[in-house]
């Protein structure tokens, strides 16, 4: 029996099916893309919503990328085609705007975050005494946090730290992660006794029930008003807008609500 030397692909067969038989067809539109920029603090609750979208939009095909929210907004000023920015911090969103690098009627502060004091030697490093227990250089001797150069998160634990009355006596002992999955990683591994890192980051799947850890009294450190914008480079682009909408959706504020995000106080 003779072989077709050139077989129809699937979609060739499918065309050619379709004409003989009188069909109009469409052609099929290739999947959209959504190049996100997102916190670190989302690392864990990025991937439920990731599920959660994809089930109501199979089509979009999400590129989410992680890190220092400081980061994202010099890559951005600079040109970086992120199409939405989920930022631990409501500033740099802002700045976008008022530099013309994102669309104003977009920002919505999405979360307010909360950090913790943890640790994952229980039986010699004590949160349970709060910050106070980094005054003991002993038993303490290696405190993670974020770089409060350019990680919202860093800044509100040096915040926190300057507040308490602390800053000058734990200093010398910090190390400063990129970002506060970095810093988590830090506390993970133990080349950090402790770390002050992202309850969002302790109620996802990898670190839920690792260690011991104690909420930091919010009134230590300004509320951390975390906020997402249509870049200008998503301005254009119709499934950055549908990804948008979901981020603002009952479904979506379930998942935030399940990663310690509080209810936005403030924001559009």
């Amino acid at each position: 029996m003779s072989r077709l030397r050139n077989p129809l692909s699937w979609r060739q067969f499918l065309l050619v099916a379709c004409l003989l038989g009188g069909t109009s067809v469409s052609v099929l539109a290739e999947t959209a893309t959504v190049q996100v920029a997102a916190a670190a603090d989302l690392v864990y609750c990025l991937d439920e919503l990731t599920t959660t979208f994809h089930q109501q939009q199979p089509s979009i095909d999400l590129k989410l990328t992680t890190g220092s929210s400081g980061n994202f907004f010099t890559q951005i000023e600079q040109g970086a085609p992120f199409d939405v920015f989920l930022s631990a911090d409501v500033g740099y969103p802002k700045k976008l705007v008022a530099e013309g690098l994102a669309e104003a009627d977009s920002l919505f502060v999405y979360a307010n975050g909360k950090i913790v004091l943890w640790t994952t030697k229980p039986d010699t490093v004590l949160v349970a005494q709060g910050l106070n227990v980094l005054t003991d250089s002993q038993r303490v001797q290696k405190i993670a946090i974020a770089n409060p150069d350019h990680a919202p998160y860093g800044r509100a634990a040096k915040a926190a730290l300057e507040k308490a009355g602390l800053w000058p006596a734990v200093e010398s002992r910090l190390v400063l992660g990129e970002n506060i999955a970095q810093t988590a990683q830090f506390v993970q591994t133990g080349n950090a006794d402790c770390g002050i890192v992202a309850l969002s980051l302790l109620l996802g799947p990898k670190l839920k029930g690792v260690g011991t850890y104690q909420i930091i009294d919010p009134n230590l450190y300004p509320p951390l008003e975390q906020a997402a914008v249509l870049t200008q480079n998503g301005k254009a682009n119709a499934a950055a807008r549908t990804y948008f909408e979901f981020l603002r959706s009952p479904a979506a504020r379930q998942i935030f609500d399940r990663y310690g995000f509080t209810i936005p106080t403030s924001g559009s």
